[in-house]
């Protein structure tokens, strides 16, 4: 009796192993073989020609070797094969809600985007992960916001300093983001939530995420005549929290500062000298994207005076585009002085009129090229966007490519294999990625097939979704993303966690 079920069971049995073979097994078995790649492995070292296998989402070897009967066998003769970039600094946390796919973050390199910079993020960072969980194209990992937390405490009673109850209870809430995986703390304290934070409240959450290994990564309080300054508190956050620090999109942000990034690098490099552990990164554009009272850094934002003045900063109301405006739609698109001289008005009041109406999004074009080289030229400046998913400046799109075409090959500011480095080993380390960054045996098969001779951003400010050239196939856990101009509608992308 015993044996006559078995035996009836039988095809029933094989067909689910086939079925579970065929959806696992098969397709986790087969290897991928990169042949005659001009591989930039990420440590900065110069490129060799090679072949890549890759086997069960990771690298399994390195060299020159023949492919075996049924694998899959793609020839890079004439490609570079580099890891996948690693955006240190991205705003995809709504986006890939939205777009799992991530077509302009896979189209330009990116295999893995860290969300929650700037002092926002998304809470509680478990439920967000949960919701993207299979659902994604490329890697995730989060910071835990410091305006987050401090709204979670103090509501909308925010512009004004934190009593020690409320600094106590905002550490908590960092601590268990901490557990949830987080990477370390965020802080925006250009930002008006963040704005009227002190020092002091910034130490003490610090030291919560440093007791779990966590850095403290910031957009400081000035990225303009007060930047010295605003880096002094930062370097004296992370020395007294014994943390590291990450700047945020290092940069000399109006025409009163151009020229003067010397002085930030020589006080970042006497702080490196000294020991402490402090990195940078930098998007490769001279505009930057933010609200539009970060202008008027007093807040003083019906002062006709202060107004004047913050536009005659950045070089004038020419300057300041407008990218998003809910209360005001036929804005967008149009900077200050076109949309005051439709209205036959000064730009003053056109600021003041929209500051009044909620607010918009802007693009700034008030920094300098020179300043942007001197930064991207210090081997503790990576790469980062500061843009995402839906991005309305260009960076969303086309930081990477541009960086690499650009910067490194046209402009030859730095060698391709620095700029892979700049883009992968370097971001992966500091986020403490031991098994991404690189193209070494065992670590995970995230990686870019591109040519070198072409790869270029074409994002513009006009057109900023537009895709880059020159990015043939991209791999997230070993599995394709991109491939042939196009997002596969695979989901490989895993959540990664603080270990």
């Amino acid at each position: 009796m015993i044996i006559r079920q078995t035996v009836s069971r039988l095809p029933v049995l094989l067909l689910i192993v086939l079925q579970t073979f065929a959806v696992t097994g098969f397709a986790q078995s087969r290897s991928i073989v990169i042949k005659n790649a001009t591989i930039i492995d990420g440590s900065g070292k110069p490129a060799f020609r090679g072949d890549v296998r890759i086997k069960d989402g990771k690298i399994a070897k390195i060299g020159s070797f023949k492919a075996a009967a049924g694998d899959d066998v793609i020839d890079a003769n004439g490609l570079v094969l580099a890891p996948g970039f690693i955006d240190i600094h991205n705003h995809s946390e709504s986006g890939l809600l939205r777009e799992g796919t991530a077509a302009n973050q896979v189209s330009q390199g990116i295999t893995t985007v860290i969300v929650g910079p700037d002092g926002g993020s998304p809470f509680p960072i478990k439920d967000y992960f949960a919701k993207l969980e299979g659902k994604i194209a490329v890697n995730v990992g989060a910071f835990i916001g410091h305006a987050t937390v401090r709204e979670q405490v103090m509501k909308n009673d925010y512009t004004r300093k934190a009593t020690e109850a409320e600094i106590k209870q905002m550490a908590e809430l960092v601590k268990q983001s901490m557990k949830e995986g987080a990477f370390g703390l965020s802080s925006g304290l250009e930002y008006d939530v963040g704005f009227s934070a002190s020092t002091e409240e910034l130490i003490a959450l610090s030291r919560a995420a440093a007791k779990h290994r966590g850095i403290y990564m910031t957009h400081m309080r000035d990225e303009e005549e007060g930047m010295l300054d605003a880096l002094r508190e930062a370097i004296r956050i992370g020395r007294e929290a014994k943390l590291p620090v990450q700047i945020s999109h290092i940069k000399m942000g109006n025409r009163n500062v151009w020229g003067k990034s010397a002085g930030a690098i020589a006080l970042i490099e006497e702080t490196r000298k000294s020991g402490f552990d402090i990195t940078a990164d930098a998007y490769p554009y001279t505009a930057w994207a933010s609200t539009i009272t970060v202008l008027v850094p007093s807040r003083k934002h019906e002062d006709r005076a202060e107004v004047e003045k913050g536009l005659s900063n950045v070089g004038g109301a020419d300057k300041v585009l407008v990218t998003s405006c809910s209360a005001h739609r036929d804005y967008e698109g149009k900077t200050l002085e076109q949309i005051a001289a439709s209205q036959n008005a000064t730009p003053v009041d056109v600021y003041i009129q929209i500051v009044k109406d909620g607010g918009a999004g802007v693009v700034c074009n008030s920094m300098n090229e020179a300043d942007v080289k001197a930064f991207y030229m210090q081997p503790w400046v990576m790469v980062s966007s500061d843009g995402g998913i839906g991005s309305r400046h260009p960076r969303g799109t086309g930081t990477f490519t541009r960086v690499f075409g650009r910067m490194a090959r046209e402009n030859k500011w730095f060698s391709l294999e620095e700029a892979v480095r700049k883009m992968s080993a370097m971001p992966a380390a500091r986020l403490g990625l031991k098994d991404r960054g690189l193209i070494k045996k065992g670590m995970k098969a995230d990686l870019v097939l591109l040519d070198a001779a072409t790869v270029i951003d074409r994002a513009t400010f006009a057109e900023p979704q537009l895709f880059s050239d020159g990015i043939k196939t991209v791999f997230v856990n070993g599995v394709r993303v991109w491939d042939g101009g196009k997002v596969t509608s695979n989901f490989p992308g895993q959540i990664l966690i603080r270990r």
